[in-house]
């Protein structure tokens, strides 16, 4: 089943990744934040363990796309997609990492304009709207 993923951070810089379409592994129509959570972790390790972490003879300059400096100068980070640690990602532990992290509260979830708040609570993927996952950064100091 194909859904529709964005990504943002809160801040000054706004940095928004493009509307993408992931492929998950699911065919029913309802499914839990949890089980979500899990499938899309799944696809994006997988990608990440699909790249080639082959090391190169000489050093190639990677050329920018024509956008590249307005990329760098909205988020303030500089790429040229170079993998230099040669580990794959383990599953398990990026499975139970995104759901601490959601259980923490470092990223909210959104199905259309609705806030996710429980990772039993069940999502009707009939809908096919777009999911929106908000990066939420901490402010200096203490609650107390």
């Amino acid at each position: 089943m194909e859904i529709k993923v964005t990504v943002k951070q809160l801040g000054k810089k706004h940095p928004v990744l493009a509307e993408q379409k992931v492929d998950i592994d699911y065919n029913d129509v309802n499914i839990s934040l949890e089980n979500l959570l899990k499938l899309v972790v799944r696809q994006q390790v997988e990608a990440f363990n699909a790249k080639s972490f082959e090391l190169e003879d000489e050093d190639f300059a990677k050329i920018p796309k024509e956008n590249y400096l307005n990329i760098l100068t909205d988020t303030g980070k500089v790429g040229f997609g170079s993998i230099y640690d040669q580990r794959k990602a383990d599953l398990q532990k990026a499975q139970e990492n995104a759901l601490q992290a959601f259980e923490d509260g470092m990223f909210a979830v959104f199905y259309d304009d609705e806030q996710i708040e429980n990772l039993s609570q069940s999502i009707n993927l009939i809908l096919d709207h777009t999911f929106t996952f908000i990066r939420l950064t901490f402010l200096a100091g203490s609650y107390w």
